[in-house]
């Protein structure tokens, strides 16, 4: 379907997700899934409000264990989507042995007390945190936690306007949403949504309404990406009065801005008293080879927000870092949440943290993320229909486009390509209709993106000859 077919037909346009009732879908449903499989995926469908990406779903998990996943049918895949939750690989027994102590000695705390493990999760992401980032509040989701760094940045600076980025990702609550750039969580029946949220093009090289394109492999020019800071810089001056320019430091699609980008973001946010939102509910805790991706850009932050892999793919729990400036609600509710001080899900955060340096699993992702970029430039060597190959640490992307000049979306290749490396047991996502992403765990080994790269190599030989 071409964007004016979808702009017509009321479909949304292509997301951070790959659409889950095409035909190649459910050939590939006909071809894999049994009746036991069957049996429970319209038990699914039945009982669950029925939504884009998550309903049908594709098939019965009964297992997953580092960077494993097992279907009922005994299917094993190697994972490399995850959500972006399984930094430390699924069922770490360090991890489970902590959280079922935990549930032994103290399972949960009313919201009028503290408890230890709270106390010690806070004090742990301000000892990591970028730049004296130190007072926190906890939630049980990303997207609460991106609203709570909203109310903050609207208490700080008397204002309610922001400004983010169109195709940008930042939750599915009214406030992220509103703030995010995705068609299919912002339009719609939805309804009205914020008021002030200004939207900008998104920061990307190879793809943007400025003009200027070129592959990652490509050397970047001194104004690379100067039009797209500039109209920010506008923006902020103009509306006069915006409170937070809430951003991905890189996009989860992946997309990285070019040198010195934020830089000159940061820089106007300073000049025109905004405060600076960086959304790190993917990318942070070392998925990028830094244990948080603004490190890459020497950027900081007034507000940091964390999620995602914080749990260590075990329980739900987000973080708003900020600024201790930035404390200014003490006589309001912005995040009063029954499991804020959950000592359960702060167990699991703190452990998750500890393992991520114990265990070297930073440098691991720097190391794994140099072998899987020689490898992604060398498979886009062999193949014409890679546009563009984009890497930062364990955060891959492989553009597919049905011709390098045009750069016309290869989004039925990407469909293909997708379900031809699910039967070869590899699971990860297409973004954006035609990239395919690939997030592995920080676990990950040079064997493991060995045999990845390998399937994704045979896939594409198969689906583009």
């Amino acid at each position: 379907m071409t964007k004016r077919d979808a702009k017509a037909s009321g479909v949304p346009l292509p997301s951070e997700s790959e659409v889950n009732t095409s035909p190649r879908r459910q050939l590939w449903m006909n071809r894999n899934i049994d009746d036991r499989s069957r049996t429970l995926l319209d038990q699914d469908s039945r009982h669950f409000l029925h939504q884009s990406v998550s309903t049908p779903c594709l098939s019965v998990v009964t297992g997953a264990e580092g960077i494993w996943i097992e279907d009922i049918q005994g299917r094993r895949y190697m994972d490399f989507h995850g959500n972006n939750v399984h930094h430390i690989g699924y069922g770490h027994p360090r991890l489970n042995a902590a959280v079922k102590d935990q549930i032994d000695s103290l399972p949960f705390a009313p919201r009028r007390f503290t408890c230890e493990p709270a106390v010690a999760l806070a004090r742990k992401l301000a000892a990591i945190a970028p730049g004296g980032l130190e007072k926190v509040l906890f939630t049980t989701g990303g997207s609460d936690a991106v609203e709570v760094a909203l109310k903050i940045a609207r208490a700080a600076t008397g204002r309610f306007k922001t400004l983010s980025f169109w195709d940008s990702f930042h939750g599915a609550g009214f406030g992220a949403a509103s703030v995010g750039g995705e068609q299919l969580f912002r339009s719609g029946p939805a309804g009205p949504l914020l008021p002030g949220s200004e939207h900008v093009p998104p920061f990307g090289c190879y793809r943007n309404p400025f003009g200027y394109s070129h592959s990652s492999r490509e050397p970047h020019a001194p104004s690379c990406g100067s039009v797209c800071a500039d109209l920010v810089r506008y923006a902020l001056q103009k509306e006069g009065d915006i409170a937070a320019v809430i951003a991905e430091p890189c996009r989860a699609v992946p997309d990285f801005a070019p040198p010195g980008f934020w830089v000159k973001i940061r820089e106007a946010c300073d000049e025109f008293g905004a405060l600076l939102i960086f959304d790190e509910i993917p990318t942070g805790l070392g998925k990028t080879g830094r244990m948080f991706a603004c490190q890459h850009e020497e950027v900081v932050p007034d507000i940091l927000v964390l999620g995602k892999a914080l749990g260590g793919g075990l329980l739900p729990i987000a973080a708003t870092v900020c600024r201790a400036e930035l404390d200014v609600g003490g006589n309001w509710a912005f995040g009063h949440y029954t499991h804020e001080k959950n000592p359960v899900t702060a167990r699991a955060a703190l452990t998750t943290i500890e393992i991520i340096e114990q265990e070297g699993l930073v440098e691991n992702a720097a190391r794994m993320g140099n072998y899987a970029t020689l490898r992604m430039q060398a498979m886009m060597d062999r193949f014409p229909a890679i546009g563009d190959v984009r890497g930062r640490g364990l955060l891959m992307g492989i553009e597919l486009v049905e011709d390098r000049r045009t750069r016309a979306p290869a989004e039925q290749l990407a469909e293909n390509v997708l379900y031809a490396a699910l039967e070869r047991g590899l699971n990860f996502k297409v973004a954006m209709g035609n990239v395919l992403t690939l997030t592995p765990p920080l676990t990950v080994t040079e064997t493991d993106l060995e045999r990845a790269f390998d399937i994704l190599e045979a896939c594409l030989e198969t689906a583009a000859g």
